[in-house]
Protein backbone atom coordinates (compact mmCIF):
# COMPACT_ATOMS: atom_id res chain seq x y z
CA UNK A 1 0.00 0.00 0.00
CA UNK A 2 3.05 2.32 0.57
CA UNK A 3 3.98 1.91 -3.07
CA UNK A 4 0.47 3.63 -4.02
CA UNK A 5 1.14 6.66 -1.87
CA UNK A 6 -0.82 5.97 0.87
CA UNK A 7 0.69 7.24 4.18
CA UNK A 8 1.93 5.09 6.83
CA UNK A 9 -0.20 6.47 9.11
CA UNK A 10 -3.33 5.98 7.22
CA UNK A 11 -2.24 1.89 7.29
CA UNK A 12 -1.65 1.85 10.84
CA UNK A 13 -5.08 3.70 11.72
CA UNK A 14 -6.93 0.57 9.83
CA UNK A 15 -4.93 -2.28 10.84
CA UNK A 16 -5.37 -1.06 14.10
CA UNK A 17 -9.26 -0.81 13.20
CA UNK A 18 -9.52 -3.94 12.09
CA UNK A 19 -7.24 -6.07 14.64
CA UNK A 20 -9.82 -4.32 17.42
CA UNK A 21 -12.76 -4.60 15.97
CA UNK A 22 -16.02 -6.67 17.86
CA UNK A 23 -19.07 -7.89 16.70
CA UNK A 24 -21.96 -9.01 17.80
CA UNK A 25 -25.05 -10.13 16.86
CA UNK A 26 -28.71 -9.06 17.36
CA UNK A 27 -31.77 -11.06 17.63
CA UNK A 28 -34.93 -10.13 19.35
CA UNK A 29 -33.54 -7.09 20.95
CA UNK A 30 -30.71 -9.67 22.46
CA UNK A 31 -27.29 -9.43 21.38
CA UNK A 32 -25.07 -12.97 21.22
CA UNK A 33 -21.47 -12.65 22.77
CA UNK A 34 -18.49 -10.95 21.27
CA UNK A 35 -16.56 -12.34 18.06
CA UNK A 36 -13.73 -11.17 16.27
CA UNK A 37 -14.48 -11.00 12.61
CA UNK A 38 -11.30 -12.79 10.75
CA UNK A 39 -11.65 -11.32 7.50
CA UNK A 40 -13.47 -9.12 4.68
CA UNK A 41 -14.48 -5.40 5.20
CA UNK A 42 -16.79 -3.68 7.76
CA UNK A 43 -20.65 -4.18 6.53
CA UNK A 44 -21.89 -0.85 5.36
CA UNK A 45 -18.68 1.48 5.91
CA UNK A 46 -17.88 3.88 4.02
CA UNK A 47 -14.47 3.01 3.21
CA UNK A 48 -15.02 -0.63 2.29
CA UNK A 49 -15.73 -0.67 -0.99
CA UNK A 50 -12.16 1.46 -1.51
CA UNK A 51 -10.42 -0.80 0.57
CA UNK A 52 -11.84 -3.72 -1.20
CA UNK A 53 -11.11 -2.63 -4.45
CA UNK A 54 -7.47 -1.98 -3.67
CA UNK A 55 -7.27 -5.54 -2.43
CA UNK A 56 -8.58 -6.78 -6.29
CA UNK A 57 -7.08 -4.04 -7.85
CA UNK A 58 -4.17 -6.81 -8.90
CA UNK A 59 -6.25 -8.80 -10.93
CA UNK A 60 -8.23 -6.15 -12.52
CA UNK A 61 -5.13 -5.18 -13.68
CA UNK A 62 -3.65 -8.66 -14.78
CA UNK A 63 -7.27 -9.31 -16.54
CA UNK A 64 -6.95 -6.01 -18.35
CA UNK A 65 -3.26 -6.66 -19.72
CA UNK A 66 -3.87 -10.09 -20.98
CA UNK A 67 -5.08 -9.21 -24.32
CA UNK A 68 -7.84 -11.25 -24.66
CA UNK A 69 -11.50 -9.87 -24.30
CA UNK A 70 -13.94 -7.46 -26.20
CA UNK A 71 -12.15 -3.90 -27.27
CA UNK A 72 -14.10 -0.66 -27.44
CA UNK A 73 -12.11 1.89 -29.86
CA UNK A 74 -8.83 0.38 -28.93
CA UNK A 75 -9.37 -0.15 -25.32
CA UNK A 76 -9.52 -3.65 -23.83
CA UNK A 77 -13.18 -4.55 -22.06
CA UNK A 78 -12.86 -7.88 -20.79
CA UNK A 79 -13.60 -6.94 -16.75
CA UNK A 80 -16.15 -4.74 -15.29
CA UNK A 81 -15.76 -4.73 -11.40
CA UNK A 82 -18.01 -3.20 -8.90
CA UNK A 83 -16.77 -3.80 -5.17
CA UNK A 84 -17.35 -8.07 -5.70
CA UNK A 85 -19.49 -8.28 -8.25
CA UNK A 86 -17.70 -8.49 -11.65
CA UNK A 87 -18.30 -9.59 -14.88
CA UNK A 88 -16.36 -11.09 -18.01
CA UNK A 89 -16.65 -10.30 -21.62
CA UNK A 90 -15.13 -12.19 -24.15
CA UNK A 91 -15.75 -13.10 -27.70
CA UNK A 92 -15.32 -16.99 -27.18
CA UNK A 93 -15.89 -19.38 -24.99
CA UNK A 94 -12.06 -20.11 -25.01
CA UNK A 95 -10.91 -16.48 -23.88
CA UNK A 96 -13.58 -16.43 -21.18
CA UNK A 97 -12.12 -19.53 -19.97
CA UNK A 98 -8.76 -17.81 -19.65
CA UNK A 99 -10.09 -15.17 -17.98
CA UNK A 100 -11.86 -17.11 -15.53
CA UNK A 101 -8.45 -19.60 -15.14
CA UNK A 102 -6.88 -16.05 -13.91
CA UNK A 103 -9.42 -15.26 -11.67
CA UNK A 104 -8.66 -18.82 -9.65
CA UNK A 105 -4.94 -18.41 -9.42
CA UNK A 106 -5.78 -15.32 -8.32
CA UNK A 107 -8.57 -16.33 -5.50
CA UNK A 108 -6.47 -19.60 -4.71
CA UNK A 109 -3.72 -17.09 -3.70
CA UNK A 110 -5.66 -14.06 -1.79
CA UNK A 111 -7.67 -16.03 0.39
CA UNK A 112 -10.86 -15.38 -1.90
CA UNK A 113 -13.64 -18.37 -2.77
CA UNK A 114 -16.43 -17.60 -5.44
CA UNK A 115 -19.93 -18.57 -5.13
CA UNK A 116 -20.26 -20.39 -7.56
CA UNK A 117 -24.06 -20.67 -7.59
CA UNK A 118 -24.38 -16.70 -8.13
CA UNK A 119 -21.81 -17.25 -11.13
CA UNK A 120 -23.78 -17.43 -14.65
CA UNK A 121 -22.79 -17.03 -18.27
CA UNK A 122 -24.75 -15.53 -20.91
CA UNK A 123 -24.30 -15.33 -24.82
CA UNK A 124 -24.75 -12.10 -26.75
CA UNK A 125 -26.62 -13.01 -29.67
CA UNK A 126 -26.27 -11.02 -33.09
CA UNK A 127 -28.97 -10.09 -35.37
CA UNK A 128 -30.94 -12.38 -32.80
CA UNK A 129 -28.73 -15.73 -33.85
CA UNK A 130 -25.96 -17.25 -31.92
CA UNK A 131 -25.24 -20.70 -31.65
CA UNK A 132 -27.14 -23.44 -29.53
CA UNK A 133 -24.03 -25.74 -28.57
CA UNK A 134 -21.42 -23.90 -26.71
CA UNK A 135 -18.50 -25.48 -25.37
CA UNK A 136 -19.04 -25.67 -21.27
CA UNK A 137 -17.86 -23.10 -18.88
CA UNK A 138 -16.59 -23.62 -15.79
CA UNK A 139 -15.33 -22.11 -12.55
CA UNK A 140 -13.46 -24.06 -10.11
CA UNK A 141 -14.44 -27.44 -11.75
CA UNK A 142 -18.61 -26.59 -11.38
CA UNK A 143 -19.97 -25.84 -14.78
CA UNK A 144 -22.12 -22.52 -15.01
CA UNK A 145 -25.22 -22.01 -15.89
CA UNK A 146 -26.39 -20.63 -19.50
CA UNK A 147 -28.47 -17.60 -18.91
CA UNK A 148 -30.84 -15.11 -21.39
CA UNK A 149 -30.97 -12.71 -18.75
CA UNK A 150 -29.35 -11.75 -15.70
CA UNK A 151 -29.29 -8.45 -13.40
CA UNK A 152 -25.97 -6.65 -12.88
CA UNK A 153 -25.75 -4.09 -10.30
CA UNK A 154 -30.03 -3.61 -10.93
CA UNK A 155 -29.58 -3.51 -14.77
CA UNK A 156 -31.09 -6.53 -16.48
CA UNK A 157 -29.33 -7.71 -19.42
CA UNK A 158 -30.68 -9.55 -22.25
CA UNK A 159 -28.77 -11.92 -24.72
CA UNK A 160 -31.00 -10.55 -27.62
CA UNK A 161 -29.46 -6.79 -26.54
CA UNK A 162 -32.90 -5.48 -25.79
CA UNK A 163 -33.70 -3.35 -23.26
CA UNK A 164 -37.82 -4.02 -22.77
CA UNK A 165 -36.94 -6.20 -19.67
CA UNK A 166 -35.73 -3.66 -17.60
CA UNK A 167 -38.22 -0.94 -18.63
CA UNK A 168 -40.64 -3.66 -17.24
CA UNK A 169 -38.70 -4.13 -14.05
CA UNK A 170 -38.58 -0.16 -13.77
CA UNK A 171 -42.26 -0.56 -14.29
CA UNK A 172 -42.95 -3.05 -11.85
CA UNK A 173 -40.99 -1.13 -9.21
CA UNK A 174 -42.82 2.11 -9.61
CA UNK A 175 -46.38 0.74 -9.59
CA UNK A 176 -45.12 -0.52 -6.05
CA UNK A 177 -43.64 2.85 -5.35
CA UNK A 178 -46.93 4.68 -6.51
CA UNK A 179 -49.38 2.65 -4.98
CA UNK A 180 -47.31 3.08 -1.29
CA UNK A 181 -47.74 6.90 -1.73
CA UNK A 182 -51.41 6.97 -2.99
CA UNK A 183 -52.44 4.70 -0.07
CA UNK A 184 -50.10 6.48 3.01
CA UNK A 185 -49.83 9.72 1.96
CA UNK A 186 -53.73 10.53 0.62
CA UNK A 187 -54.53 13.12 3.30
CA UNK A 188 -51.32 15.08 2.79
CA UNK A 189 -50.98 18.64 1.17
CA UNK A 190 -50.71 18.80 -2.62
CA UNK A 191 -46.96 20.26 -2.28
CA UNK A 192 -46.41 17.38 -0.23
CA UNK A 193 -47.58 15.12 -2.49
CA UNK A 194 -45.51 16.47 -5.69
CA UNK A 195 -41.93 16.20 -3.32
CA UNK A 196 -42.86 12.89 -2.54
CA UNK A 197 -43.49 11.69 -6.29
CA UNK A 198 -40.24 13.63 -7.47
CA UNK A 199 -38.37 11.57 -4.96
CA UNK A 200 -40.05 8.31 -5.30
CA UNK A 201 -41.24 8.27 -9.16
CA UNK A 202 -38.85 10.49 -11.03
CA UNK A 203 -35.89 8.61 -10.58
CA UNK A 204 -36.09 6.01 -13.07
CA UNK A 205 -33.61 3.66 -12.83
CA UNK A 206 -31.32 3.38 -15.55
CA UNK A 207 -33.13 4.98 -17.43
CA UNK A 208 -30.60 6.62 -19.51
CA UNK A 209 -29.04 3.48 -20.55
CA UNK A 210 -32.49 2.16 -22.32
CA UNK A 211 -30.86 1.88 -26.00
CA UNK A 212 -32.75 -0.77 -27.87
CA UNK A 213 -36.44 -0.89 -26.31
CA UNK A 214 -40.01 -1.31 -28.38
CA UNK A 215 -41.93 1.40 -28.29
CA UNK A 216 -44.75 -0.54 -26.76
CA UNK A 217 -42.78 -0.93 -23.25
CA UNK A 218 -42.11 2.62 -22.87
CA UNK A 219 -45.11 3.66 -23.72
CA UNK A 220 -46.54 1.16 -20.54
CA UNK A 221 -44.12 3.05 -18.42
CA UNK A 222 -45.00 6.31 -19.44
CA UNK A 223 -48.71 5.48 -19.41
CA UNK A 224 -48.22 4.15 -15.70
CA UNK A 225 -46.24 7.59 -14.58
CA UNK A 226 -48.93 10.02 -15.73
CA UNK A 227 -51.38 7.45 -13.86
CA UNK A 228 -50.07 7.13 -10.69
CA UNK A 229 -49.71 11.39 -11.14
CA UNK A 230 -53.24 11.19 -11.41
CA UNK A 231 -54.17 8.80 -8.67
CA UNK A 232 -51.96 10.62 -6.07
CA UNK A 233 -53.18 14.30 -6.62
CA UNK A 234 -57.00 12.97 -7.15
CA UNK A 235 -57.12 14.55 -10.74
CA UNK A 236 -59.53 13.16 -13.22
CA UNK A 237 -58.64 9.98 -15.24
CA UNK A 238 -58.33 11.51 -18.88
CA UNK A 239 -57.25 14.85 -17.77
CA UNK A 240 -54.44 16.10 -19.94
CA UNK A 241 -50.71 15.10 -18.99
CA UNK A 242 -48.70 17.84 -20.24
CA UNK A 243 -51.35 20.39 -18.36
CA UNK A 244 -51.34 18.50 -15.05
CA UNK A 245 -47.25 18.64 -14.91
CA UNK A 246 -47.17 22.20 -15.68
CA UNK A 247 -49.57 22.96 -13.37
CA UNK A 248 -47.69 21.11 -10.76
CA UNK A 249 -44.23 22.56 -12.08
CA UNK A 250 -42.93 18.73 -12.60
CA UNK A 251 -41.16 17.10 -14.90
CA UNK A 252 -43.11 14.70 -17.41
CA UNK A 253 -42.12 11.11 -18.54
CA UNK A 254 -40.02 12.73 -21.33
CA UNK A 255 -38.74 15.48 -19.82
CA UNK A 256 -37.46 12.74 -17.08
CA UNK A 257 -35.91 10.82 -19.90
CA UNK A 258 -34.48 13.75 -21.75
CA UNK A 259 -32.72 14.98 -18.23
CA UNK A 260 -31.22 11.40 -17.26
CA UNK A 261 -29.84 11.13 -20.99
CA UNK A 262 -28.33 14.75 -20.65
CA UNK A 263 -26.60 13.61 -17.60
CA UNK A 264 -25.71 10.74 -18.55
CA UNK A 265 -23.38 12.35 -22.09
CA UNK A 266 -21.87 14.88 -19.88
CA UNK A 267 -20.53 12.87 -17.40
CA UNK A 268 -18.94 10.19 -20.32
CA UNK A 269 -17.53 13.38 -21.85
CA UNK A 270 -16.18 14.70 -18.16
CA UNK A 271 -15.02 11.04 -17.29
CA UNK A 272 -11.25 10.34 -17.04
CA UNK A 273 -12.22 6.40 -17.48
CA UNK A 274 -10.17 5.10 -20.50
CA UNK A 275 -13.42 2.87 -21.45
CA UNK A 276 -15.81 5.56 -20.68
CA UNK A 277 -13.94 8.04 -22.96
CA UNK A 278 -13.23 5.96 -25.62
CA UNK A 279 -17.28 5.83 -25.81
CA UNK A 280 -17.62 9.36 -25.51
CA UNK A 281 -14.78 10.54 -27.83
CA UNK A 282 -16.25 8.58 -30.96
CA UNK A 283 -18.73 10.57 -32.63
CA UNK A 284 -20.04 7.34 -34.64
CA UNK A 285 -20.36 5.32 -32.11
CA UNK A 286 -24.29 4.07 -32.23
CA UNK A 287 -24.84 4.64 -28.50
CA UNK A 288 -23.40 7.94 -28.24
CA UNK A 289 -25.49 8.69 -31.16
CA UNK A 290 -28.62 7.41 -29.80
CA UNK A 291 -27.81 9.39 -26.34
CA UNK A 292 -27.41 12.77 -28.20
CA UNK A 293 -31.04 12.05 -30.48
CA UNK A 294 -32.99 11.18 -27.30
CA UNK A 295 -32.04 14.72 -25.90
CA UNK A 296 -34.48 16.29 -28.85
CA UNK A 297 -36.83 18.24 -28.19
CA UNK A 298 -39.68 16.03 -29.52
CA UNK A 299 -38.86 13.08 -26.87
CA UNK A 300 -38.70 9.30 -27.68
CA UNK A 301 -39.59 9.58 -31.02
CA UNK A 302 -40.92 6.28 -32.59
CA UNK A 303 -38.18 6.49 -35.13
CA UNK A 304 -35.83 6.26 -32.53
CA UNK A 305 -36.39 3.50 -30.94
CA UNK A 306 -36.33 -0.16 -31.89
CA UNK A 307 -39.38 -2.28 -32.37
Amino acid sequence: MEDRGIPVEIIKIFQFWYRHQTNYVKWAGSLSEPYKLECGVRQGGLTSPKIFNMYLNDLIIELSSMRVGCRVGGVCVNNISYADDMALLGPTAGSIGQMIRVCEKYAASHGLIYNVKKSEFMLFKAASRGPDILPPINLNGTRLNRVTRFKYLGHILADDLKDDDDVERERRALAARGNMLARRFSRCTDQVKITLFKAYCQGLYTGSLWFACSQRSLDALRIQYNNFFRMLMKLPRFCSASVMFAQAQTDGFHAIIRKKVASLVRRLRESDNSILKAIASDPKAPVLRHLVRTMIPQGMSPKYMTH
